[in-house]
């Protein structure tokens, strides 16, 4: 399992009566590697995979995994009330044929190390599968300390890599003085990724690369190059739309600016709703003047196709 390059956390399409939508699903996640995505990650927290009911999980997994037909590895998010739901869960999703694992904490409590370890443990411990731990403690109140990282890391040979998401690109760095290149570090928000690249990180899972994907791994592959000039030039234009992947209401945004790309639609699963008055229209206006101020460096993504 090669934990680098952009892997999109794809948004889950769904039909007007709130169903899954399986074949924009599939579609879509084409389209993310025919723009040079490096895999796929599935039912995270853009995914809204806690308002999907654990069949509707295994279901797009099973979609997904079809859909890229073993072209790039698709990673399934698990995230459960319970260690027995999360255990159930990587156990299905081995079974689609998923290549890995993202595992968060569990949702609503937030324990203390010795429960956390033990929960992320029984996960690892119940299939081999490479996992990478998602860290993400300004949404879970859950934060895995490097050195809590580390532990991990030396006692469980799948877990291989890690999503920080703690918006402190020093954790890149922290980890790295601790675990060397045991694990591979993503970046985990948006507005972060050229500065984790530069501290060491080596993957990003993405959120605005659902509707702009060529854009998202040109500025993955510039800043990893070393190519600063044209990362940062990239990365300004960019900035205002990565920004939407770090507030509260990020699934609405992002799903947002696919619809005005032309990418699928807004529809959410309550108790989310989509975005109206001055939120939509500072959105629209985002998009706007990505479209009017984009630089030559920016090249588009392909045709949103069949």
């Amino acid at each position: 399992m090669q934990w680098t390059g952009v892997m999109p956390a794809m948004t889950t399409m769904f039909h007007p009566d709130l169903s899954v939508d399986h074949a924009f699903v599939a579609r879509h996640a084409r389209w993310l590697l025919e723009n040079g995505c490096s895999g796929i990650v599935c039912l995270g927290s853009l995914g809204e995979a806690a308002t999907l009911a654990f069949d509707e999980r295994v279901a797009v997994l099973s979609t997904v995994v079809a859909a890229v037909s073993g072209r790039a590895p698709v990673v399934a998010a698990i995230s459960a009330l319970s260690t027995a739901e999360a255990v159930g869960l990587a156990l299905a999703a081995e079974r689609s044929g998923v290549a890995g694992l993202m595992i968060l904490p569990p949702y609503v409590y937030k324990g203390d190390w010795r429960e956390m370890k033990a929960h992320i443990g029984a996960i690892l411990k119940a299939t081999p599968l490479e996992a990478m731990l998602y860290n993400n403690p300004v949404a879970y109140g859950t934060d895995f300390l490097p050195r809590q990282i580390a532990e991990l890391a030396g006692e469980y040979s799948n877990l291989t890599a890690v999503k920080e998401s703690s918006m402190d690109v020093r954790r890149v760095t922290a980890i790295r003085a601790l675990t060397g290149n045991r694990l591979a570090i993503s970046v985990g928000v948006d507005d972060a990724i050229v500065e984790g690249i530069r501290a060491g990180a080596v993957g990003w899972i993405a959120g605005l690369v659902n509707a702009l994907p060529r854009e998202s791994v040109d500025l993955f592959d510039l800043a990893s190059a070393g190519r600063g000039e044209e990362a940062d030039e990239l990365y300004r234009w960019f900035l205002p739309l990565l920004r939407m992947d770090t507030v509260p209401k990020f699934i609405q945004l992002i799903k947002q600016v696919q619809q005005e790309l032309g990418i699928g639609s807004a529809r959410v699963r309550p108790p989310r709703l989509e975005i109206i008055g001055d939120e939509l229209a500072a959105v629209r206006a985002a998009v706007e003047h990505a479209r009017a101020a984009r630089p030559a460096i920016a090249v588009a993504s392909t045709p949103f196709g069949d």
